[in-house]
């Protein structure tokens, strides 16, 4: 399969689906061996749920079907550069590549945060919109030691 059938299912997906009352109008597939192993589009009003985007959709549908957390060896193909979340999930599945139609800008434009929260994660912590604080990591700190002395853990 190459990029441009992969890419053209993706764009597909986001129009069917926001047409449809799905979401907004992204889609991804992801492509592992030629063939397409997952596809996802963007359900967030339809679940309620506000990471139901497209990538998230798709790595969780090939994570299910291969077996594993792991997507080495697959590349995504996605409406629209993904938002930071999708960006981080992209590379805790271990995807080898990403292919995008719309950037990031052309979502901020259209009314989406992805513009906002790229610009807010250059942000000192103390000044961005979400307030984050550190509470009781001494404590915290527990959990992490019991994965280091854990001697079945899975790495990832």
């Amino acid at each position: 399969m190459n990029h441009e059938t992969a890419m053209r299912r993706a764009i597909r997906l986001s129009i069917e689906k926001m047409e449809a009352g799905e979401g907004g109008p992204f889609g991804a597939v992801i492509v592992k061996d030629g063939e397409i192993i997952a596809e996802g589009w963007n359900r967030v009003t339809s679940t309620n749920d506000p990471t139901a985007h497209a990538e998230m959709e798709a790595i969780r549908a090939a994570c299910r079907r291969l077996g594993s957390h792991s997507l080495e060896g697959a590349t995504i193909y996605t409406s629209c550069e993904p938002c930071p979340m999708c960006f981080a999930a992209i590379y805790w599945a271990r995807l080898d590549a990403v292919h995008y139609g719309n950037d990031h800008k052309a979502a901020g434009a259209i009314g989406f945060d992805d513009e906002f929260l790229y610009l807010e994660l250059a942000v000192p912590m103390e000044q961005r919109r979400v307030r984050f604080t550190c509470t009781l990591p001494d404590e915290a700190k527990e959990g992490f030691d019991r994965w280091m002395a854990k001697a079945d853990k899975v790495a990832y």
